[in-house]
């Protein structure tokens, strides 16, 4: 993809609303066939910036460029891209295949043509054999692949994605996830989507957007985002991390610069156990160990410093940590990531 017309490039874009920001000096290529995802928190400005690269919104300042071409003044039927909505937008009077032939009518291609491209939809997003029902008669998850279908029939060079499993439970949820990574790989066009769910993200994406008050914190691969993030903030939201900062920081590494260390990362050890060297280690005292199946996770009291949260895989059921037990805590001073505080 590296050296090709980004399929979107956003240059210093905003888009105020009176005096709120709700997108601020945003900069991003999104690479052509690629799965890019923006992430963050209601009100971070990431549903916004998929509304400016569809036409929905116009910026208030800065550039939008769609493979290339400017952006400025196109409607949203101009542009060579299609959204997929959390509530799936289906007209609840037609039929499926009505649905998923609609655009395809409004642009007047012939039945024959028209009833064998949304067939091959149908098949794609594997719901064959339901072109006769209507959205009421389909499950959550079925009405989403309807939605889907309908949004990639017209051949989109970008298809852009809101939320659009939000509505769904979670074992449904985490099947269209592997569903709807297989369906862009199949088609190679970009898919940029939009959610608040980090594993979602995670789990999907090429790249991803960290999104946070309108700006974007950090651009990278998931493995990336997760073992390296760059502010305190994508390392709080991005999962679960321990951000050590002050008097605790200074000790640890000499330095008073916060950084992070992931739950995963540290081991529970007897109080005063001994160890490497390269290793830090602190005190501390069980507050709280919840029991999660495959891991429990632990709250750990540490002197001054916020209380810890470490994650143990469940090898042994019988030797879970109790809470009010003293223990050490130790890691690797290579999993430290340095933060930028902002």
């Amino acid at each position: 993809m590296s050296g090709s017309v980004p399929a979107v490039r956003l240059t210093r874009v905003s888009r105020r609303f009176g005096d709120v920001r709700a997108v601020d000096e945003v900069s991003l290529d999104i690479e052509d066939g690629e799965f890019f995802s923006m992430l963050g928190p209601s009100g971070s400005g990431k549903t916004t910036c998929l509304r400016l690269i569809a036409g929905f919104e116009e910026p208030s300042t800065g550039k939008i460029e769609l493979h290339g071409v400017e952006a400025a003044g196109l409607p949203p039927y101009e542009r060579d891209v299609n959204t997929v909505f959390q509530d799936y937008a289906l007209f609840p009077h037609m039929s499926v295949e009505e649905n998923v032939g609609y655009g395809l009518m409004i642009r007047r291609v012939p039945r024959a043509e028209r009833e064998r491209r949304v067939q091959e939809m149908l098949d794609l997003v594997r719901l064959p054999g339901v072109g006769g029902r209507r959205p009421a008669q389909l499950s959550g998850g079925q009405r989403q692949r309807v939605a889907l279908a309908r949004a990639l029939i017209n051949h989109p060079r970008v298809l852009l994605l809101d939320e659009p499993l939000g509505a769904l439970d979670l074992k449904l949820r985490e099947q269209m996830q592997v569903e709807l990574k297989a369906i862009q790989q199949r088609v190679g066009i970009t898919f940029v989507y939009v959610t608040h769910d980090q594993e979602e993200a995670l789990a999907m994406s090429d790249r991803l957007a960290v999104f946070c008050e309108g700006r974007v914190e950090q651009v990278g691969t998931p493995a990336e985002v997760y073992e390296r993030p760059a502010t305190a903030f994508v390392a709080d939201f991005v999962g679960v991390s321990n951000v050590v900062v002050g008097l605790l920081a200074e000790t640890l590494t000499g330095s008073p610069r916060p950084f992070s260390i992931r739950p995963e990362k540290i081991r529970i050890l007897e109080a005063g156990a001994a160890v490497p060297d390269g290793q830090c280690a602190v005190e501390g005292r069980v507050q709280d160990a919840v029991y999660l199946g495959s891991h429990t996770r632990y709250v750990i009291d540490v002197e001054r410093a916020a209380p810890f949260t470490v994650i143990e895989q469940n090898r042994d059921a019988t030797a879970m940590t109790r809470p009010g037990r003293a223990v050490r805590l130790a890691w690797s001073a290579d999993h430290h990531r340095s933060l930028v505080e902002r």
